[in-house]
Parts: structure tokens; sequence; C-alpha cells
């Protein structure tokens, strides 16, 4: 089930700069499926593993050493041909992850993921807000883009979890 609109369950907790209401770009994805939140965490929290089930996922790296997101972590990868840098703002184990990313055109993001358990396993919501002159200038491109990649995304990451 995807949806470009927020419902009433939980959705990431964005920044005050980084709220979705005046950003160039918003999306929001969800899927529900009966994978369980910590085989889906086990997954999303190994960014090196991406490229494997998320096509728009290039060479990512993680900073000091790291081997999985963490609290705290700065990681590099490409995505949409763009090369990002990020740091990990919200960890909450099984629950939440979210980063903020800058991109060396001065545009910057806001990426969060929300796993909820359900009766048959969980949902999973992804939302990200964009802001700068490449998120204003290509809203109009960006925003079907993202939608249907952000989808492709939590397919993927729904398929690989164990």
């Amino acid at each position: 089930m995807t949806d470009n609109v927020a419902t009433d369950t939980a959705t990431v907790r964005f920044p005050e700069d980084c709220v979705p209401k005046g950003a160039p770009v918003y999306v929001f994805n969800q899927l529900h499926t009966q994978k369980t939140p910590e085989a889906i965490w086990a997954v999303l929290i190994d960014a090196l593993s991406w490229p494997e089930f998320y096509k728009n996922c290039k060479r990512p790296a993680l900073d000091a050493g790291h081997e999985r997101l963490e609290a705290g972590t700065t990681f590099h990868w490409t995505t949409f041909g763009v090369r990002v840098h990020t740091t990990i703002k919200e960890f909450e184990p099984h629950e939440r992850l979210a980063w903020r990313g800058v991109t060396p055109g001065g545009g910057s993001a806001y990426h969060g993921w929300v796993i909820e358990k359900t009766e048959t396993g969980c949902r999973i919501a992804t939302e990200e807000t964009q802001r700068g002159i490449v998120p204003w200038l290509g809203r109009w491109y960006l925003r079907g883009a993202m939608h249907k990649q952000h989808q492709r995304w939590l397919e993927g990451l729904a398929g690989a979890a164990k």
C-alpha cells in the first residue's frame, strides 16, 4: 500500500527546519509486511547491503569503521546520481531511524523511517523532505521519481528481511 500523504498513524519526527510544510519536495510511502520489526530493522541498518535490493543506492560507505548504522553514524552514498553525506539523527531500534543529508550543491534532505508492529507483521513508513535550489528547480520530477524509488526501496527491504 502506498500513499503520498501521511496517515493518522506514526510518522517521522521532523526537525523544525525540515517539516513537510513548505518543502519543495516531500514524499511519503508505506508498506505492510508479514516480516517482523526486528527483521526489517536488521536489514535497514545494514546500509552496505542496500545496493543488493535497492538499485538507486550506489557506493555506500560508513565513517569511523562502522559496519552498520548507529546513533550519530555518518555515511555517504550516491542516490539519484548525487553523492549525499548523511548523519543519523534518530535511532530507536526496531522503531525509528532518520538521517539528515547534504549534497555538494547545497541541497539538504531529512529522511526517516517508522516501523510499527502489527498483528500480522509490521507497517513500514518512510518520509523525506528536501530543500535547496536543486530540489526547488527539480521538484516536479523529484516528487514522482522519489515516490517510485522509495516504494521499490520498501519492497526490496521487506524482501531482503529474513
